[in-house]
């Protein structure tokens, strides 16, 4: 259960039930690249809504954007992404595979070495004098450590000469940052408040990415948290509780997750903490939270000429606000439901059960509705086409009523609905509650505020 899942059989599941397929898998693939099938983007889209809906629809003065992915390169350069957004890499000599070189030194030493604390000279001196072997091959002949920029780069212009080299954001954060004034004086925003952003940000990643847990091409949910100077401390303790609530809420167990605080810090940050999880491949990151102190606006403000100073409306004061930032994956944090929700449950009998025990306001579907027989498929038909107003729900026919159940159950579905002989006399249908596979009789007409209420975040 939960992390004793491994990859692999989360791989499979995920391809064989419509959830997670191989990027561009007809051509051969193409390497950290993943697309989300029928019931995938089903999941990932419940996620980011019980995310919106926690940290901007149900927060005070909080308020999202959607900022465009290709911006002025300048605000590349303000956030210093043009010249310090590398990855320390070296090239195995004997299959020509590359591997960063913090990643190769927390394999070999089980996480007890934090790479984050050496130089590139000490990453290279511990891996010759410890003798690390290449994970694809074993071979012990490495370059030596060379950065490359994780931005992608393309250009604008429709000839040569016009040209201007422009990027796909690597994250999502400067978006926020530079709507800052814009944010506050349409919503009229007091110090303190938020924006939010869900969006797609892009990394030049060759490491291999333990399925989606580090693609080329992921969705962020960042949420910018602007206050005080002397209030920050306050407010970056306030967002660990409530990032490690978050997902506590979302059925994560406590045993699973961690806080890992930063000992050595960006050059913007005053404090900065991740949340792990143990994925089946070990403890990793999840998110991150951020005391990015009033780095980012100060640097725009320079970078730009324009002044993003915020005057406070009460005491006439001028300053450049604090960020407290909280950055999640919406990948990560999907793989991290995958592996937590995955159970092979042992039945009376022997027969065994795989099932995903989401929280139901995450499932792809709310219910399943299940005829017993064809025969008696109409009532069925106009309880789907009902429930469908108001819930994704999904419908099958095809097999007996065991398997149906056990289709349901790989996906996470919470509820079967089944319509009998019994429906045709009465109106009352099957409900099948997916953990416990106990079953109650319910009307028809009950079956919406049912789930309603089941399926709540």
């Amino acid at each position: 259960m939960g992390t004793a899942v491994t990859m692999d059989k989360l791989v499979a599941l995920c391809k064989n039930r419509g959830i997670i397929f191989p990027g561009s898998e007809i051509y051969g693939g193409m390497g950290n690249t993943w697309d989300y099938g029928p019931v995938g983007v089903e999941i990932k889209n419940n996620v980011k809504r019980v995310w919106w809906k926690r940290f901007v629809q149900e927060s005070d003065n909080s308020f999202g954007v959607d900022a465009a992915i290709l911006m002025n390169s300048r605000v590349w350069e303000a956030s210093g992404h043009t010249t310090s957004f590398s990855d320390p890499k070296m090239d195995c000599k004997k299959c020509k595979t590359r591997h960063r070189a913090d990643n190769l030194i927390e394999m070999h030493s089980k996480g007890k070495v934090d790479p984050d604390l050496m130089t590139n000279e000490e990453m290279e001196q511990y891996i010759r004098e410890k003798e690390v072997h290449c994970p694809i091959c074993g071979g012990f002949d490495w370059t030596n450590i060379r950065t490359f920029n994780l931005m992608f780069e393309t250009s604008r212009g429709v000839t040569d000469e016009s040209q201007n080299k422009i990027y796909l954001r690597p994250e999502t954060a400067q978006g926020e940052f530079i709507n800052f004034l814009n944010v506050q004086r349409t919503t009229r925003a007091k110090v303190p408040f938020g924006i939010a952003q869900i969006g797609k940000a892009f990394r030049n990643e060759i490491t291999p990415g333990n399925f989606i847990f580090r693609t080329i091409e992921f969705e962020q949910m960042e949420h910018q948290w602007f206050c005080k100077e002397g209030t920050d401390s306050q407010f970056y303790e306030e967002y660990k509780a409530r990032a490690m609530q978050f997902l506590l809420d979302l059925g994560i167990k406590r045993e699973h997750l961690r806080f890992h605080d930063h000992e050595k810090l960006a050059h913007y940050a005053k404090a900065a903490c991740d949340i792990q999880y143990l994925y089946p491949m070990g403890w990793s990151e999840l998110n991150g939270i951020h005391n990015r102190t009033d780095y980012d606006l100060s640097r725009h403000q320079e970078y730009s000429g324009k002044s993003l100073t915020y005057v406070d409306p009460i005491d006439g004061s001028r300053y450049l606000p604090y960020v407290i930032e909280y950055s999640i994956g919406a990948d990560r944090l999907m793989l991290a439901l995958l592996a937590e929700a995955y159970e092979e449950e042992t039945l009376e009998g022997g027969d065994v059960r795989g099932v995903m025990r989401f929280h139901p306001a995450i499932a792809a579907y709310k219910a399943a509705v299940l005829p017993l027989q064809k025969n008696i498929a109409e009532p069925a038909k106009a309880l789907l086409q009902k429930l469908k107003k108001k819930f994704s729900v999904s419908y099958d026919e095809a097999g007996s009523i065991g398997k149906r159940y056990r289709r349901q159950d790989e996906i996470g579905t919470p509820f079967c609905i089944t319509t009998d002989f019994e429906t045709l006399e009465n109106g009352t249908v099957t409900v099948r509650e997916r953990d416990s596979m106990q079953q109650l009789r319910l009307p028809m007409d009950e079956i919406e505020a049912f789930l309603a209420e089941k399926t709540a975040f």
